[in-house]
């Protein structure tokens, strides 16, 4: 089948699994753009050895698309300059995945901007399909793969996602320019609904799934589904992950993929389930699972501001803040895992990223 703008190199680095942080908004003390921070970030997590990164995410902030900010191109432009460099110098394929949101005019639109600047593929949000059929959805989603391989995005209601069952992700998977899945739902009903689907649909080879559980991050690198089609068996394994949480700590986020598909821990079960706890407890704070997810973006800011690579943790939402205790457990899960952190790999670079 013809993939639209997505060369092989870089279907099959997505299709092998690997790290794709989504990638936070670098402001200054006014909320304004901070350029130099948001390059150092691409060259962090560039150098980290990921295999993608996904702009204009939900990480990134959904109000760069607002006119009175406006910085939904320019962020776009930045990070393709980081990629062209990287990829220039290294001849590393990197998946270059941009957030596309709004209903379908919206969408529209904004796949074409992301084709427009390089990018690869579309992360596409239907959080704006807040009551619509799954027949009004899908047709959405077949109008944007009419523009640009897709990768379908089950968001967490918590922030502003919705619930799709197993008929909409049979459908979904059904469309012929979906190439990936991120499932984030936080829910393993849900996320087993999306394997399912893909199951169901006759293109199980042709979807790769990644997972955006950032409460379930290693267990479900581990898993492999076994479904039941028509009498035989479908295998489906999660590859990699498109995480928020990927967004920070991000050297050793590689490290723990490269050890999942070396099979480092198929032999200690016990081994890999503790290192998930303690990688899920890190995210609780990380995320603010206290708090509903209040703090999940500014609190990957407070991990980014420790280490350097940003100057504060300032968002384009004024009220968008730590929430109460969150910067305390941030410090004990800092305190707690040092084996889970990359501070000394940032702090060895820190100074190259940010000239």
């Amino acid at each position: 089948m013809k993939y639209i703008g997505l060369p092989k190199d870089v279907l099959s680095v997505l299709r092998k699994g690997t790290v794709i942080p989504a990638l936070p908004l670098a402001l200054n003390k006014n909320r304004q753009l901070d350029e130099r921070r948001q390059r150092a970030l691409m060259r962090y997590y560039l150098d980290s050895g990921v295999g993608g990164i996904a702009v204009a995410v939900h990480t990134t902030q959904f109000e760069i698309r607002l006119p009175k900010f406006n910085l939904f191109g320019p962020v776009l432009e930045i990070a393709k300059e980081e990629f062209d460099r990287f990829t220039t110098s290294t001849k590393k394929p990197i998946v270059r995945i941009a957030g596309v949101i709004g209903k379908t005019e919206q969408a529209v639109n904004e796949a074409k901007l992301a084709l427009s600047h390089g990018y690869h593929a579309v992360l596409l949000s239907v959080a704006a399909f807040k009551d619509s059929s799954n027949r009004e959805i899908l047709e959405h989603c077949r109008t944007i793969a009419g523009i640009v391989p897709v990768i379908g995005f089950y968001l967490q209601p918590a922030v502003g996602g919705r619930k799709l069952d197993v008929d909409f992700w049979r459908e979904f998977a059904q469309i012929e320019n979906v190439i990936a899945i991120k499932m984030a739902p936080f829910n393993r009903y849900q996320t087993f609904d999306v394997v399912r689907g893909v199951a169901e649909s006759g293109r199980a080879d042709e979807i790769t799934l990644y997972t955006g559980n950032d409460d379930n991050i290693l267990v479900d690198l581990m898993s492999e589904y076994q479904i039941v089609v028509d009498g035989k068996v479908i295998k489906k394994r999660i590859v990699g992950g498109l995480l928020g949480h990927w967004a920070v700590w991000t050297k050793s986020a590689v490290k723990l993929i490269e050890d999942v598909h070396g099979g480092k821990f198929d032999g200690d079960v016990q081994k890999a389930l503790t290192r998930s706890i303690q990688i899920t407890d890190s995210n609780a704070a990380f995320f603010d699972s206290a708090n509903n997810f209040a703090g999940c973006i500014t609190g990957l800011h407070e991990v980014l501001r420790k280490q350097g690579l940003l100057e504060g943790i300032w968002t384009l939402n004024k009220n968008e803040l730590l929430s109460p205790g969150q910067k305390v457990e941030i410090d004990r899960v800092y305190a707690a895992y040092p084996h889970l952190n990359d501070d000394a790999f940032v702090t060895e670079n820190l100074e190259k990223w940010l000239a």
